[in-house]
């Protein structure tokens, strides 16, 4: 056993300061955070798009028939309560009355907040905690005391969560049995990083963690209220002196990246063995994301296509001003005059024949240039949006009166619902998105791992347990 490590009290249960981290869409689901529970630590239920299940126990395909994009988003949250049910009411039975489960929702995913409140009153005793990020959760500590569970709120730094207690946690602080640091420079999937903060130069997480505390006690939190560090972790003997330390108060470790090669694991074989291959680097912080946040993910040709994508991109005025003196004549309607450099009329001219013939209009007054395929697949996938999303670049959808952000569609992301179920349900690895944390690349290296060995989860949380 690591020094230093003991068991905690979450909610009247004993547990191991050990959570699983919850990763949206299908990675993972009860087979993962239900055996993360039974083996003493916290298990995490992604209730974001989850799978649901026939009489004969095979996935639902979530199909959607609504002829409006409004009704295909009051069919996704149907889909989102009913997935989330099953998938928390499975993990409960495996955890065996061990450990905790808790369920994980992104506050800016489309229908949050009815199917935060659908999941919770159908599986009243079942879930101890919600965990939630992506946005500024204020409803969050409401919902979630409203069915008398835990609420930890997930932020990237102490600003944040003094913005949240201000406006609303401060009412319902009974209920409050956490607070995630993510680390936005480390951590896998969408992250919370600040537009103060450089993508390119990241920041140690400890005086950031520090910071975080001491906004917690200005707060009136008290240090028994842990803050779970997420992003970057990997071995606990690398964390020690976070251990017991006086300055940070009681610290619990999350862990996302590391229960993704599991034999519960619900991801793909692909997935698995494309982890077993990661180099240093290969993970890409980039903010190709319809959320408009920054995201990582691993670096394969879906996201060197986006990179490349906006790469072929140039800035245009429907008049003839300054330098844009030159009338564009390639990928576009001969009836739209475009105008532009003498430089970039030349790089257009370029795509243009390689291939890329097709000009689309972006938010920003620039086009990008695609070929004929890539167009219908963006024009199809923005048609086909179903609002998962409160608010998506790509589509231009929003959860408003108007179902519009107002702005046009921008074909420089990506439909991100599609290529999520895609990749979970065992599409190919190299055309989709591959969340991942930065530190992916220890499974190469990491002899745990050796021989191609995927350990249970329970030899997983034993593993971890040591501080390796």
């Amino acid at each position: 056993m690591f020094k230093g490590l003991s068991p905690i009290n979450y909610r009247g249960r004993e547990v191991w300061p050990l959570v699983e981290g919850g990763k949206g869409v299908s990675a993972t689901n009860h087979m993962s955070s239900g055996a993360w529970a039974a083996a003493g630590g916290i298990g995490t239920v992604s209730a974001v798009n989850a799978d649901s299940y026939d009489p004969e126990g095979r996935i639902i395909p979530q199909v959607y028939n609504g002829m409006t994009r409004r009704e295909r988003h009051e069919e996704l949250i149907k889909y989102g309560i009913e997935g989330a049910v099953a998938q928390v009411e499975r993990a409960y039975e495996m955890s065996d009355g061990k450990g905790a489960i808790n369920i994980n929702v992104l506050w800016e995913m489309g229908g949050a907040q009815p199917i935060l409140h659908g999941v919770l009153e159908r599986t009243r005793g079942k879930v101890a905690g919600v965990t939630c990020g992506a946005g500024m959760p204020y409803k969050l500590s409401e919902i979630a005391a409203s069915y008398g569970v835990s609420y930890l709120p997930i932020v990237s730094s102490g600003r944040a969560f003094r913005a949240l207690w201000k406006r609303a946690y401060s009412k319902f602080a009974e209920f409050l049995s956490g607070v995630v640091y993510e680390d936005p420079w480390l951590a896998g999937g969408h992250n919370g990083l600040s537009n103060a903060e450089d993508p390119r130069v990241p920041q140690a997480p400890y005086p950031r963690v520090a910071e975080l505390r001491a906004m917690m006690r200005e707060c009136g939190v008290p240090d028994t209220v842990p803050i779970v560090m997420a992003g970057g972790v990997w071995r606990l003997d690398e964390w020690e002196d976070w251990i017991d330390n006086p300055e940070l108060g009681a610290i619990m470790f999350q862990f996302g990246t590391r229960p993704l090669l599991t034999q519960e694991s619900p991801i793909p074989p692909d997935w698995k063995a494309r982890l077993m291959t990661l180099e240093e680097g290969d993970v890409l912080l980039h903010k190709f994301s319809p959320t408009g946040f920054y995201s990582s993910a691993v670096r394969n040709p879906f996201l060197r296509n986006l990179e490349a994508r906006s790469e072929r991109q140039i800035a245009f005025t429907k008049e003839q001003v300054g330098d844009h003196a030159f009338e564009l004549d390639v990928g576009i309607g001969t009836k739209k005059n475009y105008w532009v450099t003498k430089g970039d009329l030349q790089h257009a001219r370029e795509w243009y024949g390689a291939g890329y013939t097709q000009a689309m209009k972006t938010p920003d007054d620039t086009l990008v240039f695609v070929t004929p395929e890539e167009e219908k697949i963006i024009r199809k996938d923005q048609a086909d949006c179903m609002g998962c999303l409160s608010q998506c670049s790509f589509s231009s959808w929003s959860d408003n009166e108007k179902n519009s952000t107002g702005r046009l569609a921008d074909p420089r992301s990506f439909c991100i619902q599609k290529t999520l179920q895609d990749i979970a349900h065992g599409g190919p690895v190299e055309q989709n998105l591959m969340f991942a944390g930065h530190a992916a690349f220890r499974f190469k290296s990491d002899p745990f791992y050796s021989n191609g060995f995927v350990p249970t989860v329970k030899q997983l949380v034993d593993r971890i347990r040591t501080g390796a």
